[in-house]
């Protein structure tokens, strides 16, 4: 049986590069090639520029209320065929069949039906000066683009395209060379609900293409999700013709759980918090400091449900709850981590080695790890792994652990466990973090905008605000008597 290959999605149809080269798509929980996907080269290029422009003449004239039925469409049919895209992200992710049938196409759809009923409402302004006044629009930017990671795929480019698409822009999406299909069947989703051809088109390929979006003087703002170096480069490079940027980048989060903490509650959003999604979520909270007279019982239950609750294996299992990490590269990656945790004096208390489960015996699985004795200064406690691997902190005072939790250069996400409301707020507001929790973690719904502080990202996504993050202000200055002129 020959392997499939996918071509770039341009103005509606597949279209053939003219190099002919190909990249390999492999399944994480097997370590085969599944498919091939080609390579967006120059000529693919130019063919996506003329025709986001087609389609932003079109979709830019049409009324709000038009392009939000159209994308209510589409969200009808992502919601129809959820089972069947759970399935493409399962197969190039690597992640649990139970997560993806009920969060990724649901979240992804979510966030296009509600940038949809926000369309029509985006509003101008008018004011009286003397005699005169002026009134304001919001106008599209025209072509944006998007650059998306590996773990949440088709989620990810509905999320960038929902509200770009919304507010009546043109969309080039850029998927990660790792999970290349969910954008794909999304474009195709789009089209059938009735989106002029051009208005999303998918290019594909590596870090060069994503260079030729966030440098080309005809797109007007870039959108990226992926690791806080990359994200520098991207912003460097769109510099070059002074383009918006949206960055949502990595982190490595605090959560915090006080004394009075439900300690069930709390080691279930620290679990969350780390093995969800086999640890490749940026929000992920990845140092967990814990007050010292709860400690012990917080990482007793902690070690007996890390042992007896996840279940390693395919990923196409209902049973399984816990996948494959996305490529052999990053498996050996996380694996290093590990390494340098107990060579810098960390405890494993659990986990710590690769895992090859019988139902999947060639994936690129990590079992779910928690170290403890850490201190701050350890790389598990500081960088971003990206991984299953989850650093236990202890402390006593509210004052020291806020220090201790700020004193990193990212600022994505933060939680707090306390049944004292002061105390949650009181903490939470001196965290400096973009998104924040109190007794829960990990929730992001379309209503809710999602970004970081410091090195964690520019802008946000999801939430009113975002609408204007796709829209530019013009100002109409009208006359309403004579010029008086020194001329």
């Amino acid at each position: 049986m020959s392997t499939p290959v996918y071509q770039n999605f341009i103005h509606g149809q597949f279209l053939a590069n003219q190099s002919g080269n190909t990249f390999d798509v492999k399944n994480p929980a097997t370590d085969t090639v599944i498919y091939k996907v080609e390579i967006a080269d120059e000529s693919i290029q130019q063919a996506a520029i003329k025709s986001a422009q087609q389609g932003f003449a079109q979709w830019s004239a049409m009324t709000p209320v038009a392009r939000s039925r159209i994308l209510l469409k589409a969200v009808a049919l992502l919601r129809e065929r959820n089972d069947e895209l759970a399935l493409v992200e399962v197969l190039d992710t690597g992640k649990p069949m139970q997560e993806a049938n009920c969060v990724d196409i649901e979240t992804g759809a979510d966030v296009i039906e509600y940038f949809a009923g926000l369309a029509p409402t985006q509003l101008g302004q008018q004011q009286m000066v003397g005699d005169d006044f002026y009134y304001t629009r919001k106008e599209p930017l025209g072509i944006c683009a998007g650059i998306g990671a590996w773990n949440y795929p088709l989620q990810i480019a509905c999320w960038k395209s929902g509200p770009a698409l919304a507010a009546g822009n043109a969309f080039i999406f850029k998927p990660s060379e790792e999970t290349p299909l969910g954008a794909i069947k999304l474009a195709e989703i789009f089209i059938e609900a009735g989106v002029p051809a051009g208005v999303f088109n998918v290019v594909q390929g590596a870090g060069e293409v994503g260079q030729w979006l966030t440098a080309h003087p005809q797109i007007d703002k870039v959108s990226f999700t992926g690791e806080v170096g990359t994200g520098k480069k991207v912003v460097a490079s769109a510099a070059s013709t002074l383009k918006d940027v949206t960055m949502e980048l990595g982190g490595k989060s605090p959560l915090i759980v006080f004394e009075d903490a439900n300690v069930e509650q709390a080691v279930s959003a620290a679990m969350l918090g780390n093995f969800y999604t086999q640890g490749e979520i940026c929000t992920n909270c990845t140092r967990i400091y814990v007050h010292k007279t709860l400690y012990q019982s917080f990482i007793d239950e902690l070690k007996a449900r890390t042992e007896k609750n996840i279940i390693a294996g395919d990923p196409q299992d209902l049973n399984v709850n816990f996948g494959a990490l996305i490529s052999k590269k990053h498996q050996e990656l996380v694996l290093s981590y590990i390494d340098s945790g107990l060579s810098q004096g960390a405890t494993l208390l659990t986990g710590g080695t690769a895992l090859s489960p019988a139902s999947a015996p060639n994936g690129y699985f990590v079992a779910p790890t928690v170290f403890v004795d850490c201190h701050d200064d350890m790389s598990i406690v500081k960088e971003e792994i990206f991984g299953p691997v989850m650093s236990v902190l202890v402390f006593e005072d509210e004052d020291d652990v806020i220090k201790r939790a700020n004193a990193t250069h990212l600022g994505l996400a933060a939680g707090v466990f306390t049944q004292d409301i002061k105390r949650a707020h009181r903490v939470i507001h001196q965290l400096q973090a973009g998104i924040c929790w109190i007794n829960a973690y990990g929730n992001s719904p379309a209503e809710m905008p999602v970004g970081g502080y410091k090195q964690s990202g520019i802008g946000r996504e999801n939430g009113v605000e975002t609408l204007d993050h796709y829209t530019q202000t013009k100002s109409i200055y009208v006359g309403m008597s004579d010029i008086e002129s020194p001329f």
